[in-house]
């Protein structure tokens, strides 16, 4: 390691070298491996053994279960379109190879996008290239479908890092979840390849038989939601006919759809948003660590429960019927709650305001999901939403722990 530091340190650009402007790509690279060498000489600093780069890294580990179940998954489906997929560990090498080779290049785009653009920015401002991408350039992949073109997933990431993050000044400045705001750019420019309501399974090279199409698609959970709708003329039979016809039509779901298969995530869906099972490895990673917030967390599910609860006691569609629990165990309400939500820059940042922004965003996503027949998972824009609201939220914290203190002081 010696060796190789100073070899670095024979690379690094000095400020008169015609290479000067590339410093901080040199910079990044060492300090991701290395200490950096600089002291602080006055002023007061703070020692810690943890940095930016690790938490990152912590973040990235606490997202590799969701990352290879997610390819596994990906190749299970290809099989089940075929018709050999077969049980859990049938042909379990092949789907991982196969999940491996549609989801690698997904990433690589990712991180290879993102990052240019970071070092294009840096170098031509100037300063030190910071290491919020590294969760970014991950959480991108997991939240698109395994299908996604990868020029389209190129244009949303420029536009995410762009738009998110480097008109507000870089990492740590960001007022919205940048990988959001990528799903989200991909969600309204191209909404047929981001609806939410198919999955996609096709055959590469000579892994597909040559009887099965380039493309099949199947319903997701969600998707089969979003086909709960009756025709008006339908309730002409009454509203008890019709609520009959909605009651049969969940417990089919339900019963095609096992919340015990969801929990697994042996389930069609978004890359890394599917095993609640692989998500909460990472939630216990992120815990143990004290990289992510419990409280959010924790609020954010009881809010979805808690309407869950609410819109299935008073139904007036087929999406309130839905038992609360299946609510989290499908779609990307599980992954949102520990990975999206908890977002350290876009979340809020007060004790009390870490409750009411968790419960409000996991409530806001289950009301999306019941009564937006169109867009059948509120997960995303919940999010974003409750991004935007954190600094009110923290406001009004704030403000309310004033004026308990000045009542305090006028009876002292």
């Amino acid at each position: 390691m010696k060796s190789l530091e100073k070899f670095m340190r024979k690379l690094e650009p000095t400020h008169d070298s015609k290479w000067a402007k590339f410093h901080p790509v040199w910079d990044s690279l060492y300090t991701f491996a290395f200490t950096p060498g600089e002291t602080t000489q006055k002023g007061s600093h703070i020692r810690d053994g943890i940095d930016l780069k690790r938490t990152m890294f912590m973040v990235i580990v606490a997202l590799i279960p969701c990352l290879l179940f997610g390819m596994y998954n990906t190749g299970h489906w290809h099989y089940v379109a075929e018709g050999t997929a077969g049980g859990f560990m049938d042909h379990f090498g092949d789907k991982l190879i196969y999940g491996l080779i549609k989801v690698l290049p997904i990433v690589i785009v990712s991180y290879g996008v993102g990052l240019g653009v970071e070092f294009i920015f840096c170098i031509r401002n100037k300063h030190a290239i910071q290491e919020g991408f590294l969760v970014t350039g991950m959480l991108i992949p997991l939240i698109v479908p395994a299908d996604i073109p990868l020029w389209m997933l190129a244009f949303a990431t420029v536009f995410a890092v762009v738009l998110g993050k480097e008109v507000f000044g870089g990492t740590g400045m960001n007022i919205v979840n940048i990988a959001l705001t990528a799903r989200a750019f991909l969600f309204f420019g191209y909404p047929t390849e981001m609806s939410g309501d198919k999955v996609w399974m096709s055959g590469i090279g000579d892994m597909a038989k040559a009887d099965i199409p380039e493309g099949v698609t199947g319903a997701t959970q969600l998707g089969e939601l979003a086909s709960f709708s009756f025709p008006q003329e339908e309730w002409a039979y009454g509203a008890e006919a019709v609520a009959n016809i909605q009651e049969t039509a969940i417990s089919g779901f339900q019963s095609a759809w096992p919340i015990w298969e969801s929990f697994i995530g042996m389930i069609p869906g978004s890359i890394g948003e599917t095993s609640v099972a692989a998500i909460l490895i990472g939630a216990a990673v992120l815990l143990y660590t004290g990289i992510g917030s419990w409280k959010i967390m924790l609020s954010f599910v009881l809010g979805g429960l808690a309407i869950g609860a609410l819109t299935q006691a008073c139904a007036v569609n087929p999406y309130m019927l839905l038992d609360p629990i299946n609510h989290m165990v499908i779609g990307g309400f599980a992954f949102g709650a520990v990975f999206m939500i908890t977002d350290p820059v876009s979340g809020a940042q007060t004790s009390t305001g870490k409750y009411i922004y968790g419960f409000l965003g996991g409530a806001l996503s289950i009301t999306i999901r019941v009564f937006n027949g169109a867009y059948p998972e509120g997960v995303m824009m919940a999010i974003l939403f409750m991004n935007v609201m954190a600094p009110m939220i923290d406001h009004y914290v704030i403000q309310s722990n004033i004026k308990r203190r000045l009542k305090r002081l006028k009876t002292a």
